[in-house]
């Protein structure tokens, strides 16, 4: 039941997404950072370009492991409705997170793609990629961005997750792919034989090589 690590993963993953091999109107957006890994393998398998869609999660103040929501790109908000109205955050709060976080993607999306232009999806089948989904709330914001670029299709691929999750995301996407769905599921990193962080470098050398593996093909 257990990954070796992300690239492990990532090859695992690609084998359930063989359909959509060497296809021109594909592309993998990953989730970093540590979707990175993982799209990257995907992405070298199906022959496909690469890219990141930044996804920030929003913390709870004072428990910010606990997601009252998240931003992605281009501003899209998804709020976890039962967190804020459990612990009756105010909405200046939540919108006071949300313009920090906001900073944060759009500092990310430059440090991590460089001067390279944004990877096109409009028309595209496009294919979100992460280590895993527990709640499912940083995929659905960058379900929810990717709509609004206009996609043929969006396919959210994931190596493991709640099947709860997926079942809730199959409602809002066109396609959910996930070789795994433990029963009894409280967290990605338990499913990764290895799963430290992801670093920034990483994610940038990652990028570049899909990048140059597209020109060379």
């Amino acid at each position: 039941m257990y990954f070796e690590d992300r690239r492990d993963a990532g090859r695992i993953l690609a084998g359930e997404l063989a359909e959509y091999a060497g296809r021109d109107d594909v592309v993998v957006l990953a989730l970093p950072r540590g979707g990175v890994p993982v799209g990257y393998e995907v992405a070298r398998a199906l022959r496909v370009p690469l890219d990141v869609f930044v996804v920030r999660k929003l913390g709870t103040p004072g428990q910010e492991e606990l997601a009252m929501g998240a931003l992605a790109s281009g501003g899209v908000l998804v709020v976890n409705e039962d967190v804020v109205d459990a612990l009756g955050i105010p909405q200046e709060t939540l919108s006071a997170i949300a313009r920090r976080e906001l900073v944060e993607v759009e500092r990310r999306e430059r440090s991590y793609r460089g001067n390279r232009a944004p990877v096109e999806v409009s028309g595209k089948v496009v294919i979100l990629v992460d280590d895993g989904l527990a709640t499912g709330s940083t995929m659905r914001a960058a379900a929810q961005a990717v709509r609004q670029m206009g996609p043929k299709r969006v396919v959210v691929a994931v190596p493991v997750a709640s099947a709860l999750t997926c079942e809730h995301l199959s409602r809002e996407v066109d396609e959910v792919l996930c070789p795994r769905t433990p029963e009894r599921f409280f967290a990605v990193g338990q499913w990764y034989r290895e799963f430290q962080q992801t670093s920034d470098e990483e994610v940038r050398e990652l990028l570049a090589r899909a990048a140059e593996a597209q020109r060379a093909a």
